[in-house]
């Protein structure tokens, strides 16, 4: 297979039946033109990161801590235990978030409110950045939409409102994947550096996470096999600290992390946990059938949905690692292929489905 913008379908004549939205047609654009769209790509990230930063802002000291919130609060403010057992604790994926938020706690105190900041600045974020992603690699519009989307979702509110590493893996996948595009078109130094520090951030945040590589392998292998080399040597660059603290957890008999073994129960129930609705799920599902075919751009992120939970899914067989918390960094991906499919549509649909999406997530939201 030769590295190409389209996998394996052959081409079947005229342009326009391969390229039914006209997405791979060069545009003409006046000096006008290129302003206005300079202004939507700005607003692709910034309006989302304003919707999520005031969604993620209301309420987030209504509600009691959570028990995993009481652990992290346990964990921070104990007796300095020493960097080595603050690294490789019981459960490895924690130690250096609990490490960072310590030293966030010496400046800004251990309130609630204190302890829940740097979620709600990882959350805000990650919705620039899924809205920045969107307009990279579709439309400007298909940005907006995406953004919208996942700054609505419910799990995106509640981890953007809680002390856990959850939202900061979101922040690291996105910025992995956002740096990605650029990384594979134009493979120079000084673009897979900063890819090679942001998968970095994702193992450091969460190790589990890191099955989100296995989504960057398959989209090298299949659209950009001339640059493979030079992205594995940035990935293992990134991963020979988060491997090396990793190992070190797991030879003192720390676990890799919380979750269970995923019987059919479990699995069904994913969808609803994953996205706070079942419905959501089947709405987003729904969504990136119409991201298809599998073009460059929506394959970025099909196998960013759908790759590392069925790596997690091969994982937990062997540990009890499975969980929608431990799926949270692949939302984003569901959520661009979403604004994807929603950019195609027109304006009257897409504002109704987004209306849908928001209802269902407030509805989600309000105490019954």
């Amino acid at each position: 297979m030769m590295d190409a913008d389209t996998m394996v379908l052959p081409r079947l004549g005229d342009a326009a039946v391969e390229d039914p939205w006209g997405e791979d047609r060069p545009r003409r654009a006046t000096a006008r033109a290129a302003t206005a769209a300079w202004r939507w790509r700005i607003a692709a990230w910034l309006l989302p990161a304003a919707l999520t930063g005031a969604l993620g802002v209301a309420r987030i000291t209504a509600s009691a801590p959570s028990a995993g919130e009481l652990a992290t609060r346990r964990a921070i403010t104990s007796p300095w235990p020493g960097i080595g057992a603050a690294l490789t604790g019981d459960e490895v994926a924690l130690g250096p978030y609990h490490l960072f938020l310590r030293g966030w706690a010496a400046l800004f105190g251990a309130a609630d409110l204190a302890l829940r900041v740097p979620s709600l600045l990882a959350m805000i974020g990650a919705a620039a950045l899924v809205g920045a992603l969107a307009a990279r690699i579709a439309t400007p519009a298909a940005g907006l939409a995406a953004g919208a989307i996942f700054a609505v979702l419910p799990t995106s509110i509640r981890y953007a409102q809680e002390a856990q590493p959850y939202a900061l893996a979101v922040f690291a996948a996105v910025l992995a994947t956002w740096l990605l595009v650029p990384a594979l078109d134009r493979p120079a130094l000084r673009r897979l550096m900063p890819y090679a520090g942001a998968v970095l951030l994702l193992g450091l945040c969460q190790p589990v996470a890191l099955l989100l590589l296995a989504g960057h392998g398959w989209i090298v292998l299949a659209f950009r096999r001339r640059v493979a080399v030079r992205w594995l040597a940035a990935v293992v660059l990134g991963l020979l600290p988060a491997a090396a603290l990793l190992a070190a957890g797991l030879r003192d008999g720390g676990h890799l992390a919380s979750g269970v073994r995923p019987g059919a129960a479990v699995l069904a129930a994913t969808p609803g946990d994953l996205f706070g609705v079942a419905v959501l799920g089947g709405v987003l599902a729904g969504l990136a059938l119409f991201s298809l075919p599998l073009r460059y751009a929506a394959a970025i992120c099909t196998a960013w949905a759908l790759v590392p939970a069925l790596g997690l899914l091969a994982l937990a067989q062997a540990a009890p690692v499975w969980s929608a918390a431990n799926l949270l960094f692949t939302v984003p991906a569901w959520a661009v292929l979403g604004g994807v499919a929603l950019s195609r549509a027109r304006v009257a649909g897409a504002v109704a489905v987004l209306a849908l999406v928001a209802l269902l997530a407030v509805a989600d939201q309000l105490p019954w």
